[in-house]
């Protein structure tokens, strides 16, 4: 039997999956990664600590599938668009006032940059329009003048920049290529062109990292699912439990992976056209594929290749969705007392709120009446889309004085139904411009939930579907794995393949469906009352 690695690097861990040829899923295993974080704007992580987490999670999950590793025939990696940042010696460099140097990944969420990415966007450079018109402090290039701009002495050491998704594959294979998804992405490559914009980094202050044909941050760029060199290296075999030589892939970042995992999934209801995928987990990510560049305001992209070789990806999504909900729960005052219930039960505080509504009984729908009038914007790091404003923040209205599990219930949902929100906002923006979507596939950790999809599906007043297997970005970066290995001709022809799509969430229509109307009217006024800025300016030009 031949099977195959998919790895996923999130936030807060680290995960491996062992799928067949079929897709299914034999095994899992994680391990969580340490997250170092200064203030509400620094978020940092070490690349030697989360190379020993996918070490020990791969181990482990070979164990626990009974897969001896020279049946392992192809790995694939993804992650978040952290980061890394390595010496001349390819050791790593830090990116921290601590001065460690094993801290040298500024994560995805780092929000240190925002001032540079206002400065980047005032230029106006023709790349901004492939980044929605505004580029995000999430993406690198704000992240790298930054670190030019308030570490001079580190920036002067730095030999090589990575996505974390290349740095794990460069760590693996030796092979220094870049994927063409991460380098479009998040650092303005022009894929449809094949090549750099050398202006745009000169006028923006980071023209030496044009120097040798951009060499530190990708000379050479190539397709997801494409073979890397020779493959694993002795030495990266070694700390995997793998063989040597096994295949790696060219790599995706995360979302993308979990868009490759469910978008091409056959269904015998459902067309392959017009379809998102919602990646929903520390943050939301959608992803939209066309066979033609649109242009969608305040939307990442157009994006050639990206995620599905030959067509346009549009990139949106939330910059906060799980951590918010998390950061949400903290707010009440019976978060500690039904945190302790939760730990007590062995579930999650999601999970755990999630059992109790369901021992209600209440129709599915109709459970949006538990909010009461609770309406959330859950926008704590901001608007990614379809605003692009890195300024805006989170607000709650409506509530009332209940400290019981039912007001934190009612906390819970609303912010669920926020999320829907937004999401409706991004589809919307995006059928203006061209680029139409009637289903929702959704994937991650924090979507997995019945209750979940149906009021997104609700909120967001699109059909919501999920996925036959538990976890699809896992099966995403496996996928590559597959195409590496020469199991499956292409991306396109695994994706059909290896996925398969679950039930359906069509939206409710009646009642409730104006009810969401409703309360969609009152979530973008108290968007709008929450966008500080121009306030902001404002009070400090009559001071």
């Amino acid at each position: 039997m031949e099977y195959f690695v998919g790895v996923d690097v999130g936030t807060g861990s680290a995960r491996a999956g062992i799928f067949n040829f079929k897709g299914e899923l034999l095994s899992t295993a994680r391990q969580d990664i340490t997250i170092y974080r200064e203030g509400t704007d620094i978020v940092e992580q070490s690349s030697d600590n989360i190379w020993q987490a996918i070490c020990e999670s791969i181990k482990s999950a070979l164990s626990s599938a009974k897969v001896s590793a020279d049946q392992i025939k192809g790995i694939g990696f993804d992650a978040t668009c952290s980061l890394v940042v390595l010496d001349k010696h390819e050791q790593p460099l830090t990116v921290s006032s601590s001065g460690d140097n094993s801290r040298n990944i500024i994560v995805w969420m780092d929000q240190r940059a925002t001032d540079q990415a206002i400065r980047i966007n005032q230029t106006g450079h023709q790349v901004l329009k492939y980044v929605g018109g505004k580029i995000s402090p999430e993406m690198q290039t704000p992240k790298l003048l930054w670190l030019k701009e308030n570490m001079p002495a580190v920036y002067s050491k730095v030999g090589h920049l990575f996505d974390l998704t290349d740095y794990l594959t460069w760590r693996a294979t030796g092979d220094l290529s870049r994927s063409r998804c991460t380098v479009t992405c998040k650092w303005t490559y022009m894929s449809h062109e094949n090549n750099w914009d050398a202006s745009y980094f000169h006028e923006i202050g980071l023209s030496d990292l044009t120097e040798n044909d951009f060499s530190i941050i990708g000379s050479n760029v190539l397709d997801a699912g494409t073979a890397l060199g020779v493959g694993l290296t002795v030495a990266a075999a070694v700390d995997l439990g793998l063989v040597a030589g096994t295949p790696v892939a060219v790599g995706l970042i995360d979302a993308h992976a979990g868009g490759i995992g469910t978008v091409g999934a056959f269904s015998p209801n459902l067309s392959l056209k017009n379809r998102m995928a919602y990646i929903f987990g520390t943050s939301a990510c959608t992803m939209s594929s066309s066979t033609q560049q649109a242009f969608v305001p305040g939307v990442w992209g157009p994006y050639y290749s990206a995620m599905v070789p030959g067509l346009w990806l549009s990139e949106g999504g939330q910059s906060a969705a799980g951590e918010a909900i998390s950061h949400l729960l903290k707010l009440h005052p019976f978060y500690e007392k039904a945190k302790n219930e939760a730990n007590e039960s062995n579930y999650s505080l999601p999970n755990y709120l999630l059992n109790l509504i369901e021992k209600k009984g209440i129709p599915t729908s109709e459970i949006i009446y538990l909010a009461k009038k609770i309406i959330v914007v859950p926008e704590f790091l901001g608007n990614r889309a379809p605003f692009s404003d890195p300024n805006t923040r989170a607000i709650i209205s409506g509530l009332d004085l209940d400290l019981s599990i039912n007001g934190l219930i009612a906390l819970y949902i609303a912010g669920i139904v926020g999320l829907g929100y937004g999401l409706k906002q991004i589809i919307k923006v995006q059928v203006e411009n061209g680029v139409c979507t009637d289903t929702v596939v959704i994937s991650g950790g924090a979507g997995q939930s019945s209750i979940i999809k149906q009021l997104l599906a609700d909120s967001a007043g699109i059909t919501i579907v999920g996925s036959n297997t538990q976890e699809p970005v896992l099966l995403g970066s496996a996928m590559l794995g597959a195409v590496a290995s020469g199991a499956y001709s292409s991306l396109t022809s695994a994706m059909k393949e290896m996925s398969s799509l679950g039930d359906v969430f069509e939206p409710i229509r009646g009642v409730i469906s104006q009810h969401h109307v409703n309360c969609f009217k009152i979530f973008e006024a108290l968007q709008s009352a929450a966008k500080i800025e121009p306030i902001l300016n404002q009070v400090k030009n009559e001071v």
